[in-house]
C-alpha cells in the first residue's frame, strides 16, 4: 500500500495510468492539453479538484479516496485534540462515521506486525476504537496478541 501519510498525487495518477496502458495522445485528448502539460501533472504533488476528478474518470479509480483514508488515520472526526467538540450546524452533508477499507485494515496490522507500533499505539494515534482493532486482529491477520 502507499504511504497514505505523504501523498504525492501526480506518481499515484501516472502509475495507474501506466497500469491502464492509455495512450498519450488518448489523454491529451481528454484533458485537450499537449503531451508536455500531461506529462508535467505526473510530477505534481497536489492537482486541481476538477482536474482530479478527469484523471479518476479517465483511469477509473477513485483518487479522492486517497485524502478521505488520509482523513481517517491522521485526523479522525471528534478526536481528542480538537479544541472544541461542539456541534456545527452546516448545510453539507453529514457521515454517520469512518469506513475502513480493507487497505487501511491492512496497513494498520502491518504496522502492529511488524512492530512499528503497538496496538495501544495504533489506538491513540488513530482513534481506533480498541474492541475494533481487536476484532481486525482476530479477523484479518495472524498478530500474536
Amino acid at each position: 500500500m502507499n504511504n497514505i501519510k505523504n501523498i504525492h498525487i501526480g506518481k499515484l495518477i501516472e502509475e495507474r495510468w501506466k497500469e491502464m496502458n492509455i495512450s498519450i495522445g488518448r489523454t491529451s485528448n481528454f484533458f485537450g492539453s499537449d503531451t508536455v502539460e500531461v506529462l508535467e501533472m505526473f510530477t505534481e504533488r497536489s492537482l486541481d479538484c476538477e482536474l482530479l476528478l478527469k484523471w479518476s474518470k479517465l483511469l477509473e479509480y477513485d483518487f479522492f479516496r486517497l485524502y478521505s483514508q488520509h482523513l481517517i488515520l491522521y485526523a479522525p472526526p471528534g478526536s481528542v485534540n480538537s479544541k472544541e467538540n461542539i456541534q456545527v450546524k452546516t448545510s453539507l452533508p453529514q457521515f454517520r462515521k469512518s469506513l475502513y477499507t480493507k487497505q487501511m485494515i491492512d496497513f494498520i496490522l502491518e504496522l502492529i506486525s511488524t512492530g512499528e507500533k503497538t496496538k495501544y499505539q495504533v489506538i491513540e494515534e488513530y482513534k481506533i476504537p480498541k474492541t475494533t482493532l481487536y476484532t481486525w486482529i482476530k479477523k484479518y491477520s495472524k498478530v500474536n496478541e
